[in-house]
């Protein structure tokens, strides 16, 4: 169901719950004890139906990880702990299939992982004809130099160049041109509304370990899914595909999240994203026996909203350390559950699982 949609509906339902008790009060009838409880069940019901509509639910781990049909998934979800910030995991091995979820429907900050989607629109457009890898654009701001859009797009992201994504996100036709392409790959759980400058300059007016917003975000599965289809060649030529990937190996940030749980020969490609409560990594790598395997982390939180309030430096780098520590534990935990598997799906008998 389209967000459209969805808003409608709630916004239907939110006037139905209200209405009675809006008539009682207009006419100075206070509701009865029994109404306000009524009223009370009314509440939860719609944001029952909100929840499960958007995939919003926030449910206690033990009730998470009894949901769970596989060892892997529970041992994530055991990983991505949500006690200080909710953190999103879906991953899929791409030869069989097998896929890992943990909150991967709900939504969580983009950050600079949307530089993906907006790579994909500019490399669809030149199969299309509408631009070239050597056309040249400015990077935004008064005398910004020129680049051809080759180094645009391996700045924005192997470096994650903030002003090099809003070039060519200009270039595009801006946030609502990349939210159409998504929307044409068939991946409608991802919202871009802003650029990359007025994002980081609004960044920290919610708080995402405790709040969920849809501007500016996506689900886990829908990036996953975005990795997914790059790398078999949905979307994109051969050339084009060739071009994102060799970026994303290319990748230098994020240096404690995915890439440090991986051997040199996972062969990761991938791309970070960070704002002030929010640390993410997206990427594709190989287990040993060459499968591949695409996955999206989405962690927040993991520091109490009050040293934010407070403006403590110390807990801020604490909380983005634990982010980081829990993409890595995370991606290792991935990458040794799916190498425990054959490609049908079976589990090798001589291979454990490494620590915490």
């Amino acid at each position: 169901m389209g967000l459209g949609k969805i808003g409608s509906v709630l916004t239907a339902g939110l006037m139905a719950l209200a209405l009675p008790a809006q008539a009682q009060h207009l006419q100075g009838v206070p509701p009865s004890a029994g109404q306000q409880a009524s009223a009370g069940a009314a509440a939860t019901e719609y944001e029952s139906l909100f929840d499960s509509m958007l995939g919003t639910e926030v449910r206690p781990l033990q009730t998470m990880e009894a949901s769970y049909d596989s060892d892997l998934t529970r041992r994530i979800a055991r990983l991505a702990d949500a006690s200080q910030g909710r953190i999103g995991v879906y991953a899929i091995d791409l030869s069989s299939g097998e896929e890992v979820g943990v909150m991967a429907d709900q939504w969580f900050p983009l950050a600079s992982t949307s530089k993906v989607a907006i790579a994909a629109t500019y490399l669809a457009g030149v199969d299309e004809g509408k631009w070239t890898l050597s056309s040249e654009w400015r990077l935004p701001g008064r005398g910004g130099a020129t680049m051809p859009a080759r180094r645009h797009l391996e700045l924005m992201i192997s470096k994650s160049c903030n002003d090099c994504t809003d070039a060519l996100l200009n270039a595009v036709g801006g946030p609502a041109a990349v939210n159409r392409w998504m929307r044409g790959a068939g991946l409608t759980e991802f919202m871009l509304t802003r650029d990359i400058a007025t994002l980081i300059r609004e960044d920290g007016r919610s708080d995402p370990a405790t709040s969920i917003d849809v501007n500016d975000s996506a689900t886990p599965r829908a990036m996953g899914q975005l990795l997914a289809g790059i790398y078999q060649g949905k979307w994109l030529s051969s050339s084009s595909r060739s071009v994102l990937m060799s970026a994303m190996f290319a990748t230098t940030t994020g240096k404690n999240r995915m890439s440090a749980a991986l051997p040199g020969s996972a062969n990761l490609a991938h791309k970070t994203g960070t704002l002030s409560r929010t640390a993410s990594d997206i990427g594709l790598f190989q287990t040993a026996d060459g499968r591949t395997i695409a996955a999206a982390i989405y962690v927040t939180g993991q520091s109490p909203s009050m040293a934010y309030e407070n403006g403590d430096r110390g807990a801020k780098l604490e909380a983005r350390r634990k982010r980081d520590l829990r993409i890595n534990s995370i991606t290792g935990a991935l990458y040794e559950g799916f190498q425990r598997r054959g490609g049908d799906g079976r589990v090798w008998a001589n291979a454990t699982y490494g620590g915490e």
